[in-house]
């Protein structure tokens, strides 16, 4: 009997003691952590909350809360990051539609109240105005393309694809425009067909965009090179050119929304810095990757990876 009697003694203390803890945390933890939680929202606050508690149910609820916490301040830096690069690109936008406008009014301006100039040199200011135009619509259509791919409603078709074959045609397709402007080609493409799962359309735009963008910047060193090779199950491309590169300080915004090095803006549709977006994303679409490395005036070099197929019969 005395000893039932001292278990339920001690129960009864246990008991109580839990009855304590319990009531401490709600009249003393939960309030604070309430309060913590307000001040951490009010001032945003890195902070964390940190109570040394043996509750288990206590310690849960804190993980989960600094969990939180945690994927809010990702979620505030996320949006601060992207109104930064929407006022970067509305910035862009205006400059790389103002330009070419101006030019196209100018030009309209001249044929209209000025009357020294012959038919025939009106008939060339026409066709200025006429190349002008075609960039902003070339632009216009750059933007739409973006628009499309990061809503998602840019469809990509996976097929099986001869890259060879894709690699051939698009270097060929820039064969007058290299040769106008006095650019060696170096071209690097095996005998044997390497295959990949991709949209051929898709890549096709990805490899124009690159190749543009090397003639663009790569003019001082007036050589542009495609290489093509497989390394064990994956396929590299790469696009490279002996032009001024890219400086340190310009790397981390390459493939950002409408980014140019500052040095080259022009109202050039290929310099809207919209292309390198565009070939980032429709290659990721396309489950591959794109990276870059460039040592100015030396080698600039766009790489493209994807994962190679094996036993593929020729058609």
């Amino acid at each position: 009997m005395i000893y039932v009697s001292a278990v339920l003694l001690i129960l009864l203390l246990f008991v109580s003691y839990r009855y304590y803890k319990i009531k401490k945390a709600i009249t003393e933890d939960l309030p604070y952590i309430s309060r913590k939680i307000n001040e951490i929202m009010d001032t945003q606050s890195t902070e964390r909350l940190r109570i040394v508690t043996d509750e288990k149910p206590l310690r849960e609820l804190l993980a989960s809360i600094n969990s939180l916490l945690d994927y809010h301040q990702e979620y505030t830096a996320d949006g601060a990051r992207i109104r930064m690069s929407m006022n970067r690109m509305l910035s862009n936008v205006s400059h790389d539609l103002k330009t070419p406008l101006t030019v196209i009014l100018g030009y309209i301006e001249t044929i209209q109240h000025d009357k020294r100039y012959t038919p025939e040199e009106q008939e060339e200011l026409l066709s200025k105005v006429n190349g002008k135009v075609i960039e902003v619509g070339n632009l216009i259509s750059k933007f739409f393309d973006l628009a499309k791919l990061e809503s998602d409603d840019w469809p990509i078709e996976i097929e099986t694809v001869d890259i060879n074959e894709v690699c051939r045609k698009t270097i060929l397709g820039f064969y007058d425009t290299l040769t106008a402007k006095g650019f060696e080609v170096a071209v690097e493409i095996p005998e044997e067909s390497i295959y990949i799962q991709a949209d051929s359309e898709a890549l096709t735009r990805v490899l124009e965009n690159l190749i543009s963008n090397a003639i663009r910047y790569g003019k001082d060193g007036q050589i542009l090179g495609l290489k093509l090779e497989r390394k064990k199950d994956e396929v590299q491309i790469e696009v490279w050119d002996r032009g001024k590169g890219i400086n340190d300080k310009d790397l981390h915004n390459v493939f950002e929304r409408l980014y140019t090095l500052e040095d080259a803006r022009s109202s050039s549709a290929e310099g809207s810095g919209l292309g390198l977006t565009i070939a980032k994303r429709l290659t990721e679409r396309m489950k591959g990757s794109i990276d870059f490395s460039s040592v100015p005036f030396n080698k600039t070099v766009f790489t493209l990876k994807f994962k190679a197929l094996t036993n593929v019969r020729n058609s």
